[in-house]
């Protein structure tokens, strides 16, 4: 977790901090799209895959905050 913070640190140091975690956000709603897309262009139930793309999807979207604020408070 400290080897994390620290690289947050210096992506907030060098600017791009904003860069990085819009990346971080459109791949994350991406992932959410294409979990969804596969979930429901199936006749199957509930597929591993696409529940792991969701909740992938997921975290992607809230880490970049998650780090940054606690890159703040490190």
């Amino acid at each position: 977790m400290d080897e994390a913070l620290e690289v947050v640190d210096v992506l907030a140091d060098s600017g791009f901090e904003g860069l990085i975690a819009w990346a971080l956000r459109i791949a994350g709603l991406l992932a959410i799209l294409a979990g969804l897309g596969l979930w429901l262009g199936t006749e199957m139930g509930l597929l591993v895959i696409p529940a792991l793309l969701i909740l992938g999807g997921l975290v992607l979207l809230v880490a970049p905050s998650v780090l940054l604020v606690l890159a703040e408070f490190a």
